[in-house]
C-alpha cells in the first residue's frame, strides 16, 4: 500500500453562488445565470436569454449582471467574436473569464444547441470546474496588435522574395544557385539592372560586391538566361512590394518600441535611482529595463523580445512557475499515465505567435559560442535539428520568466565548455575501457604530457 498523498484544494473546487455564462456567436450570444431560487432554499434558478453582439446592448447587459450581484461571467473563446463581450463587461466592473471551448465541452450523447451550452457552461462555472485563459491588460494588448502585424508583414516580404526567385526560374536565371540569398545588395544591383534593361551577363556580373566578386565566373553563367521586358515589369512590382513592406515594418517596429517603453512594469532604473522610459539601458544600470534585459540573452534582438513580452506580458505572478509558462506555451508534452504506464503525451498547440519568436531566437542561438549554442550541438547530433529547436527554445523561455519575474536579474552566460567541465573523465574511461574490453582487447593508457 503506498504512501498517501495529501493534496490542498485548488481554486477550481471554490463554489460561486452567483454566475453568469455566455455562449458567443457571431452576431448574437446566449446568456445563461444561475442565482439562488427565490423560495427554494439551497436550489438554484437558470435564466437564459439571447443578447444582441452590440456595444449599447452588452453594456446594458453589464449593468443587469453587476446589479445582480454576479459574481464571475464565463466566456467561451470562439474566434475574435468573444472580445466585445469581455472587453465591454470587464469595463462593467463585472469578474470575466475566458476559457477554452475543449475545457467547456459538453459531455457526449447530449443534445447540442445554444442555450444547452450555455446552460452547460453556467453549471461549470458555478462548480469552479473552469481554468481561465490568459488575456492580457490593455497595453500588452496593444503591443501585442502591432507585435503580431509585424510578423505577418515579414511573413509576407518573405513570400514575395519567394515569388521573385520563383520569376528569375522562370527566366533561367539561376542567380540564387550562386548568390546565398536574393536580399543582398549585389543580388539586388544585378536584378534592378536587368529590370532597367541590361542582359550582358559580364556586366551583371560585373555589379558584384565584396566576397561576391570571387564568384565571377560562376554569375556569368547563372545570369545567362532569357530573361526579358515582362520579366523585368513583374520584378520591379515584386521589388516596389517589397520597398513599401519594409517601410510598414519599420514604422510597426518604431511604434511596437514606444509602446514597450511607455509601459511602467519595463522601466529600469540608472545608477543615480532614477527611472523612465529612457532608463535602464546602459551595461552598469543596476534594473536593465525589460527589452533591453531579454536581449542579453543569445538570439534575441530588441524586436524579437518586444514580441514576447507582447505575448507574455511583464507580470509573471500569472504563471506560478517557470514550468506553467512553458506548458502555456506548448514547448512540452502533456501528461499521459494510467496506472503502472506512463506514455508520451502530445504536445499542446499553445501560443503559435510566442513559439514561433522562439524558435526563431533558437535557431539564432544555435550559430553563437554560446551555452544555448552547444546544447543544440549536442541535443542536435543526437536527437535532431527539430527537436534541439523546441529544447533550445524552452530553455530561453526559462531564463526570459526568471528575468522578468525578478527585474534586477541579469542574464549571464554559463559558456560554450558547460558540459565538458562538468565531464566525469575517470567514468567516460572507464567506459571506453569496458567497451574495449568487450572486444577482446586490453589497453594501457598513459597520460599525454
Amino acid at each position: 500500500m503506498s504512501r498517501p498523498q495529501v493534496i490542498d484544494d485548488q481554486e477550481h473546487e471554490r463554489i460561486y453562488e452567483r454566475v453568469a455564462a455566455i455562449d458567443v456567436a457571431k452576431d448574437t450570444g446566449m446568456v445563461c445565470t444561475r442565482t439562488p431560487h427565490p423560495s427554494r432554499p439551497g436550489s438554484q434558478r437558470a435564466t437564459v436569454w439571447t443578447v444582441k453582439a452590440r456595444m449599447g446592448t452588452v453594456r446594458t447587459l453589464g449593468r443587469q449582471l453587476a446589479r445582480d450581484g454576479i459574481e464571475i461571467v464565463t466566456l467561451e473563446s470562439t474566434s475574435d467574436y468573444w472580445r466585445i463581450w469581455f472587453f465591454v463587461l470587464e469595463a462593467c466592473g463585472l469578474a470575466v473569464q475566458l476559457v477554452s471551448a475543449a475545457q467547456a465541452k459538453n459531455l457526449p450523447g447530449r443534445p447540442k444547441t445554444d442555450k444547452l451550452d450555455a446552460m452547460w457552461l453556467a453549471r461549470l462555472t458555478e462548480m469552479g470546474l473552469l481554468r481561465a485563459s490568459f488575456v492580457p491588460p490593455r497595453a500588452i494588448r496593444d503591443l501585442r496588435d502591432y507585435t503580431r502585424a509585424r510578423a505577418r508583414l515579414i511573413h509576407e516580404r518573405t513570400r514575395c522574395w519567394q515569388r521573385l526567385e520563383k520569376l528569375l526560374e522562370g527566366a533561367l536565371i539561376k542567380l540564387s544557385s550562386v548568390a546565398s540569398k536574393l536580399t543582398t545588395l549585389s543580388a539586388q544591383d544585378m536584378i534592378k539592372a536587368m529590370i532597367a534593361g541590361q542582359r550582358d551577363p559580364e556586366t551583371l556580373a560585373g555589379l558584384a560586391r565584396r566576397t561576391m566578386k570571387a564568384k565571377h565566373d560562376a554569375l556569368v553563367e547563372a545570369l545567362d538566361g532569357m530573361f526579358d521586358d515582362h520579366h523585368g515589369e513583374l520584378a520591379a512590382l515584386l521589388l516596389d512590394q517589397i520597398a513599401a513592406l519594409d517601410a510598414t515594418i519599420a514604422q510597426l517596429g518604431a511604434r511596437a518600441a514606444e509602446l514597450a517603453a511607455a509601459m511602467p512594469a519595463a522601466w529600469g532604473t540608472d545608477p543615480d535611482g532614477t527611472t523612465g522610459p529612457g532608463a535602464g539601458t546602459g551595461p552598469d544600470a543596476p534594473v536593465l529595463n525589460a527589452v533591453t534585459r531579454l536581449a542579453e540573452i543569445p538570439g534575441l534582438s530588441p524586436d524579437l523580445a518586444r514580441a514576447i513580452i507582447a505575448e507574455t506580458g511583464l507580470d509573471m505572478t500569472r504563471f506560478p512557475t517557470a514550468a506553467h509558462l512553458v506548458s502555456w506555451a506548448g514547448l512540452c508534452p502533456s501528461a499521459r499515465q494510467s496506472g503502472p504506464r506512463t506514455r508520451a503525451g502530445k504536445k499542446g498547440r499553445g501560443d503559435t505567435w510566442l513559439r514561433g519568436a522562439l524558435g526563431q531566437a533558437a535557431i539564432n542561438a544555435a550559430r553563437t559560442a554560446t551555452f544555448l549554442g552547444e546544447r543544440y550541438g549536442r541535443i542536435a547530433r543526437r536527437r535532431g535539428k527539430a527537436k534541439a529547436q523546441v529544447a533550445v527554445a524552452r530553455s530561453i523561455l526559462v531564463i526570459i520568466w526568471h528575468l522578468l519575474a525578478d527585474p534586477a536579474a541579469r542574464f549571464t552566460d554559463l559558456g560554450p565548455g558547460y558540459y565538458q567541465a562538468r565531464t566525469d573523465t575517470d567514468r567516460k574511461l572507464r567506459n571506453h575501457l569496458r567497451q574495449i574490453q568487450a572486444l577482446g582487447f586490453d589497453v594501457t593508457l598513459t597520460k599525454a604530457g
